[in-house]
């Protein structure tokens, strides 16, 4: 049986390395929280698709396994936190990743009269980081992804919305040799933001080892009792 959960206004922050889940699960906290995901990685892969001047420097980042400007995803989320959708909370995936975007994240909460954030950082090997990565395919026409070690078939049988044509791709991004790299960055700038939770005593630690239900099972119990 899931979790009660027992207040109605949340900030909830999702940690953890790439691969590890942050994005199903934040969608899956969406549903149960009844707040919006704000996925700043949803917003620069819109200007990606998009091939503005903006998405064509993200894609050369991304390719590179870089992380983007703090400057610039500070303001994304400042301006997304004003839309009225945002009043009862909201689910950050992807966001803060350096200890100064966390410490403007505490001020543009203060700002919008928000929730202290419940951090959940989402634990998975690197090995299994890799392998599922390597794994994933991307249909770059309507952003369904893939595994090819459970969803051959589903590939396969792919069709995008209003008959469009599928493009289902390996990211470069989620290619070995750039995961390994972009997990390096995150060991080096965003790994210490447990250490900075952990000293305001926000963090809370989940295994993301199994399925995704499993997953958010621990992640429901460790919200449950957090409040405003």
């Amino acid at each position: 049986m899931r979790p009660a959960l027992s207040v109605n206004r949340y900030s909830v922050v999702l940690l953890g390395a790439i691969g590890v889940g942050k994005g199903t699960q934040a969608k899956k906290l969406v549903d149960a929280l009844k707040v919006p995901q704000i996925s700043t990685g949803d917003i620069l892969r819109a200007e990606v698709a998009a091939k503005s001047e903006l998405g064509l420097q993200v894609q050369a980042v991304l390719d590179r396994g870089d992380l983007v400007a703090d400057d610039l995803l500070i303001e994304l989320v400042r301006n997304r936190l004003t839309k009225p959708d945002t009043a009862r909370g909201a689910i950050f995936d992807g966001f803060p990743r350096t200890i100064p975007q966390a410490d403007a994240l505490d001020g543009l909460l203060e700002e919008q009269s928000m929730p202290t954030p419940v951090v959940i950082s989402i634990e998975v090997p690197d090995d299994q980081i890799v392998q599922r990565l390597a794994s994933r395919r991307v249909c770059l026409t309507c952003g369904a992804t893939f595994s090819t070690e459970t969803d051959a078939s589903l590939i396969a049988a792919h069709r995008c919305p209003d008959g469009r044509s599928a493009q289902i791709l390996q990211r470069e991004d989620d290619k070995p040799e750039t995961v390994q790299k972009r997990l390096a960055v995150y060991r080096e700038k965003t790994a210490p933001l447990l250490e900075y939770y952990r000293r305001k005593r926000l963090l809370r630690n989940v295994s993301g080892v199994g399925g995704a239900n499993e997953v958010f099972a621990r992640i429901l119990i460790d919200l449950d009792g957090a409040s405003e």
